[in-house]
């Protein structure tokens, strides 16, 4: 993993390395990609489109954030700004990465909850738009722009993650895989037409399930908070 995480950090200078303007641009699509943004953009903008399509955007968001939590007790990952001093190379290389306000994240960092929340939460969203977009046009550059937006948005949140030293690339991309691969699969299993009770009622079963996931692992002596 020590090689892996290497390439990752000559990544992130070579990103980092990018013009002036760029910075700012990095941290904008870092903070407007945060997962909140779900629930009080994503949310709102698709059940005005259409209720089905808020409600999927909804229950994907809070299914995907639950289980990204639960990814990263089991799977760890180190984060960049972290790894670099505890593995001691920035004693034995230089290395010429700075720091931001935003790079000193805590926790396990994979998958990378940026990517996947937020690739799984904009799925339904996104095949409303081209489904829209294919009653009202035959140009294929038309119906495939909503993907392609997708595509990109998530390409470039992954690599503002990577540009601010929250998470290493194979971080990002299993986050983008686990978002993209999540939001196929649980588009035709929302419960549309449960109250909003269920959806109260689900929140609270997911939050106890990971506080007593959470107890059970550090019972068996397996640090999930180091």
């Amino acid at each position: 993993m020590d090689v892996l995480y290497t390439a990752g950090i000559r990544f992130a200078e070579v990103l980092q390395s990018g013009p002036p303007w760029l910075e700012k641009f990095w941290i904008s699509v870092t903070s407007l990609a945060d997962p909140k943004c779900i629930f009080t953009i994503c949310f709102p903008l698709g059940y005005f489109l259409d209720r089905k399509v808020g409600v999927s955007v909804l229950w994907i968001g809070l299914v995907s954030e639950w289980l990204n939590v639960v990814l990263k007790w089991f799977l760890f990952g180190e984060r960049p700004f972290w790894w670099v001093h505890e593995s001691g190379l920035a004693s034995r290389e230089l290395i010429l990465l700075h720091q931001f306000p935003v790079s000193c994240e805590t926790g396990p960092g994979d998958p990378s909850g940026h990517c996947m929340i937020t690739g799984a939460a904009l799925w339904p969203l996104v095949t409303a738009l081209t489904a829209l977009a294919s009653r009202h046009s035959r140009s294929l550059l038309v119906k495939l722009t909503p993907f392609c937006t997708y595509a990109l948005l998530l390409l470039a949140v992954g690599l503002s993650r990577v540009f601010v030293l929250a998470h290493f690339p194979h971080q990002v991309v299993s986050g983008i895989l686990a978002g993209a691969a999540l939001g196929w699969g649980l588009q035709d299993r929302t419960p549309v037409a449960r109250s909003a009770g269920f959806f109260m009622a689900a929140a609270v079963a997911l939050l106890l399930g990971s506080l007593g996931l959470h107890s059970l692992l550090m019972a068996t002596g397996i640090d999930i908070d180091w």
